[in-house]
């Protein structure tokens, strides 16, 4: 017997990825790679939870949300990445606590 998967547990289940999501953003301010790692997990909650609800409620609409998150995840990644790099080359490090330059 297969066990069954119930909209509560897919509920908790984004809600546990998105709590991991928000607890390595809050115990490590220092590297921008696990910060941008923790804001996809984050996307990812969320995504998690729409496509629950979609299935459990028979409609398509969460999923157009879906691909919307997708969208701004990849943008968000390649654009982050690209900063990261910049970042790098520049300052020869990847903790945020040292790019005190971008203060306004």
């Amino acid at each position: 017997m297969s066990p069954v998967v119930n909209l509560p547990s897919c509920l908790a289940l984004g809600a546990l990825v998105f709590s991991i999501g928000i607890a390595g953003i809050m115990l490590n301010r220092k590297n921008l790679i696990l910060l941008l790692m923790c804001i996809e997990l984050m996307l990812l909650a969320v995504n998690i939870n729409f496509i629950a609800i979609s299935h459990f409620l028979g409609s398509i609409y969460e999923q157009i949300f879906v691909f919307f998150i997708l969208t701004v995840a990849a943008a968000e990644a390649a654009i982050g990445l690209a900063i990261l790099v910049v970042l790098f080359r520049a300052k020869h490090t990847i903790n945020v606590q040292k790019l005190d330059d971008l203060k306004g």
